[in-house]
């Protein structure tokens, strides 16, 4: 007997397929799968879609550092969200404890190193130089190579104090000695300066905030995006939402959107507070706000799927294909009006509303009306 079959699984594409699971891995995907021999069959309805596991590539995962921190499974599965990627919250002095305590929960875990062995215990980690130790940076991925999939610099005045540009330069040091291992920039109020910043980023680098409100941003005065970021693109450069409660501007999402400046991703960069408070909530309201900005089911869902599983070299994960990691979203999609709020608290209303209902998670089928954490 084979584990679990999903019947009438709705793509966003609207084609519809049976998926059948087994060991935590997809078996097969194909249209009337025989439903004899699964122990568990579950038949969803005509306004239910099904995509691969949503993947957050931007959150604040790690609970043993309290500035910024929240519960996996709250930010995840409970959300609808499969994996979650931990951004930077710890660092070479904390991630044997992150990664211990990253076990006991049923989201998957994966975390970027911040370059500062302290991780964020304050917001200015990087403000003292000392605190990068490449050798120290390198032994802990060689020791967790499974869990840390990239690297992590904040790159904006608060973090870096009077460094400048100098912790990205050590940042992209320590990324080349280690496999060119992806490297996720942080970019908020300068300095550095935003051109800077682009001039040193490319192939495997994640730009983190894109569509930030503050100056020192990816566009000019009139929405027209800056030379330095054309070039960095054409080098391979990605774009990560990172909403926050400080980073995310429907304006500037718009100026994007006009000058066909698309993001690569869209993720939250939750944690507690802006989960609990707002402007973030979850991933599904972060959605909602892409919808609202006039892009389609099929083209935001690859952004939390396919593409982070790419960036963060997540072979297993962000497609509905026969032997790929049974993290599966169940979600619908309600036509009614909803309040939207960005991080400089503009107030919007769209009328379609993302809203997740279960999740296939390592194989296990689980409602999140039923969740208790």
């Amino acid at each position: 007997m084979y584990d679990l079959l999903l019947k009438k699984a709705k793509l966003v594409s609207g084609e519809i397929y049976d998926i059948a699971i087994h060991n935590g891995t997809i078996l097969d995907i194909d249209k009337n799968i025989n439903t004899n021999d699964f122990k568990k069959i579950i038949e969803l309805k005509d306004n239910q879609y099904v995509s691969a596991g949503w993947i957050d590539l931007h959150t604040h995962s790690y609970t043993g550092l309290k500035l910024y921190s929240d519960n996996p499974d709250e930010i995840g599965l409970k959300s609808g969200v499969t994996t979650v990627v931990d951004t930077g919250t710890a660092g070479a002095l904390n991630i044997e404890d992150f990664y211990n305590l990253s076990k006991q929960y049923k989201t998957n875990v994966y975390a970027f190193l911040n370059i500062s062995k302290t991780g964020i215990v304050q917001q200015n980690e990087l403000s003292d130089l000392s605190n990068i130790d490449l050798k120290l940076i390198k032994s802990s991925i060689e020791k967790y190579p499974d869990f840390i999939i990239g690297l992590k610099a904040r790159m904006s005045k608060s973090v870096v104090g009077d460094n400048g540009i100098l912790p990205l330069k050590l940042a992209l040091e320590a990324k080349d000695q280690n496999d060119h291992m992806p490297l996720m920039v942080h970019i908020g109020t300068k300095p550095p300066q935003i051109e800077g910043i682009l001039s040193l980023l490319g192939e495997d680098d994640i730009l983190t905030h894109c569509y930030h409100g503050k100056e020192n941003g990816l566009f000019d005065k009139e929405g027209i995006p800056k030379e330095e970021l054309l070039k960095a693109l054409d080098r391979g450069l990605h774009l990560d939402v990172g909403h926050g409660k400080e980073s995310f501007s429907f304006k500037v999402a718009g100026q994007g959107r006009s000058a066909k400046i698309y993001p690569h991703s869209i993720s939250t960069d939750i944690y507690f507070r802006n989960r609990i408070h707002g402007p973030v909530f979850n991933m599904a309201t972060t959605l909602s706000k892409f919808l609202y900005l006039g892009y389609s089911l099929e083209e935001i869902i690859p952004l939390v799927t396919i593409n982070p599983a790419k960036a963060i070299n997540l072979t297993k994960k962000g497609r509905l294909e026969k032997d790929m990691d049974a993290d599966i979203t169940i979600f619908t999609l309600y036509d009614e009006e909803i309040e939207l709020v960005d991080s400089l608290g503009t107030v919007v209303k769209g009328n379609k509303k993302v809203m997740p209902l279960a999740v296939v998670l390592n194989g296990e089928y689980i409602d999140l009306k039923e969740v208790e954490l």
